[in-house]
Formats: structure tokens, C-alpha cells, sequence
């Protein structure tokens, strides 16, 4: 089942305040955050879901131990 967000809205995504690696500030200016989004809020209550990015699909799926695995 494939994720569906609005298309006419605009999505601000709030920035998480738990500590990032250093390949995370690395990759960001000073002082900047990356997006985050709960897992629970993409899932939504599926085990399972479809990604569409850049002409390809990508499942993002949650164990039973509670982890994520992205597989194209």
C-alpha cells in the first residue's frame, strides 16, 4: 500500500532533538537539523509499506524485533 500525502499541501516536518552521528553533521550546515518522521506515521499501522522514489519502488518494512529494513 503506498503512502499517500497530499499533494496540493504543503508537509513541514518537525526536526528531531535526539543526537546525530558525526556522518549525520557532516552532511548538514552548522546548527541544522534533518526532518524527522515517526515511523509509526509512515507505517500507519502496516508492517509493510511501498516507497516511489525517483521512478523506482523501494518496501520499508518493520520486524518483529521492532527494526527497519529498506529494500529496493
Amino acid at each position: 500500500m503506498p503512502l499517500a500525502l497530499p499533494s496540493s499541501k504543503t508537509v513541514r516536518l518537525p526536526t528531531c532533538s535526539s543526537s546525530h552521528s558525526k556522518a549525520d553533521s557532516d552532511a548538514q550546515p552548522p546548527g541544522a537539523c534533518a526532518p524527522c518522521v515517526n515511523s509509526t506515521d509512515i507505517l500507519r499501522g502496516q508492517k509493510t509499506v511501498e516507497i516511489s522514489h525517483n521512478g523506482l519502488t523501494y518496501r520499508l518494512q518493520a520486524t518483529r524485533l521492532g527494526k527497519l529494513i529498506l529494500t529496493k
